[in-house]
This record gives structure tokens, sequence and C-alpha cells, in this order.
């Protein structure tokens, strides 16, 4: 289908979605089943997944394969996006290990670290900072990753800008300044920790 245009709360539910569909073993599975399972609305869902994909039909819904393969190709993970990560302590070189980035289309082909004393992690390679400008622009790198402390996060994310990168995966905990057209995806863990403490504490009070 036709790739519409659709908005950031859309394209951040859509992976739920993919990965409730994975998890079951059906042939066809409705909008009406799908919003019970996740506690959502039913009229959200159709619209979510009409935004994605024609494949529903009435009383019978979506062929699971088939609306799994339509979203996944709507999210980009069905093309690989080569990333490069810089900061390799103890997070970064957790992601730098964990597979499962595969399944959504990420491959990170290396880090960078102001003492990357000549080590690697999982067969990729860390580099020092000094050679980003170079390994970016021979494999024209686009997406990079950050995972420095706080203080070092907003000088990195120039470099990697300076090195023509147009999108950036930031695991620090500190706002970045950008120019016009740079994406910035904020994981901030702080955010949602302070989510699950609230939870916790109403849960406590009932």
């Amino acid at each position: 289908m036709e790739r519409k245009e659709i908005s950031k709360a859309v394209l951040k539910r859509l992976p739920g979605y993919l990965s409730y569909l994975k998890g079951l073993d059906v042939q066809y599975i409705s909008a009406t089943a799908i919003a019970a399972a996740l506690n959502m609305g039913e009229v959200q869902v159709r619209k979510d997944l009409a935004a994605v994909s024609d494949g529903g039909r009435p009383k019978v819904g979506y062929e699971r394969a088939t609306l799994i393969d339509d979203i996944s190709s709507f999210l980009g993970y069905d093309n690989t996006t080569d990333a490069i990560l810089v900061g390799a302590g103890k997070l970064g070189q957790a992601l730098l290990g964990y597979s499962g980035f595969d399944a959504y289309g990420l491959n990170i082909l290396a880090a960078f670290d102001v003492n990357p004393a000549a080590r690697e992690v999982d067969g990729k390679q860390i580099f020092p900072v000094c050679a980003l400008p170079e390994f970016c622009k021979n494999r024209n790198v686009l997406m990079g990753i950050i995972t420095v402390p706080a203080s070092a996060a907003q000088e990195v994310c120039d470099r990697l800008i300076d090195c023509g990168i147009k999108a950036i995966w930031n695991f620090a905990p500190t706002h970045l300044e950008v120019p016009k057209g740079i994406l910035v995806q904020n994981e901030n863990m702080a955010t949602s920790l302070a989510v699950l403490s609230m939870h916790l504490q109403a849960q406590i009070k009932k």
C-alpha cells in the first residue's frame, strides 16, 4: 500500500502491535481482539492498523502473517540501517553485543571511544573517536548512537553531525541541541523509572 504520514504517537504504538502479533499462533486476528489483548480502544487500533495495512476484512480481520509483514515493512525493519555507536562503556558494549537488533533492521557496524584499548565486542571493533569522520564517510553511515556520560554528549553529538549523521539515538541523560533536519530520539531511563515509581506508589496506597 502507499506509505502514509503518521503521527509519532502511532509510530510508537506499532512495535507493540508487532510484538503481540509475533507471539500468537493464529491465522487471522481482528482489531477488536488486538485492542482487548493490549487494553486499548478498538477505534484507535483500527485507525492505527489502517494507516499501515489495507489487509483487514469485515468479519474476518487481518491475516496475521500479512499484518506482521505490513507493519515491519512500514517501520523499515525489512531494510537494514547501518549505525555507529560512541561510548564503549558497559551500556555501549551491551548494545554492541545485542543480536536482537537484527530483527529491527539495525546493524551497529562498530563503536568509538576515547579509550578504545584495541578491543572488540562480539567481533565488532572499538575504534578511537578520531577515526569517526573517515569511517562514516567510507561506510556512508547516517545513524549514530550515543552512550557517553551526559557531560560529553553534546560534544559527541556535534562530532556526529559533522560526520554526516542525520539521526541520533541518545542514551545520555541530557538534552541535545541539533540543527534543523537532524532527528534525536532520547532514551530517557530516568523518565521511565519515574513512571514506574509513581505506578508502584499508587498501587501501594490502594
